[in-house]
């Protein structure tokens, strides 16, 4: 099972193994009080098309498209998460204030896609 969160959330057991997933450090949280298990900023939109994202909230489904070949691109960094999902919960971590409409959505169902062999 993977669940999306954001970083701002109280914890809960059945979140498992947890991943940070932003490329920027969320703001207002300390390091040492942040319950992540890694912080995997090689599977976060690049700096390019997270500013491109933050100036065009509105054209998500051009974000989810460019995110998609990004991780296309960059095996490496989603493969561990793939097996961690295998094995058991996985959350992915997001600071976004929108919680339908940001990288964490997309890497879910990337994820999914890959565990089910597509």
């Amino acid at each position: 099972m993977i669940y999306c969160k954001r970083v701002y959330d109280a914890t809960s057991i059945e979140d498992g193994y947890r991943v940070l997933i932003d490329r920027l450090w969320p703001r207002g949280i300390k390091k040492t009080d942040l319950q992540c298990d890694e912080w995997n900023k090689a599977v976060a939109p690049s700096n390019e098309l997270r500013k491109w994202f933050h100036q065009n909230t509105d054209q998500f489904e051009q974000f989810i498209t460019q995110y998609r070949q990004e991780l296309n691109n960059n095996e490496s960094a989603w493969q561990a998460l793939v097996e961690k999902a295998k094995q058991g919960h996985l959350t992915l971590l997001y600071s976004a204030k929108d919680t339908q409409h940001n990288q964490a959505k997309v890497l879910k169902a990337f994820i999914e896609e890959k565990i089910q062999g597509k």
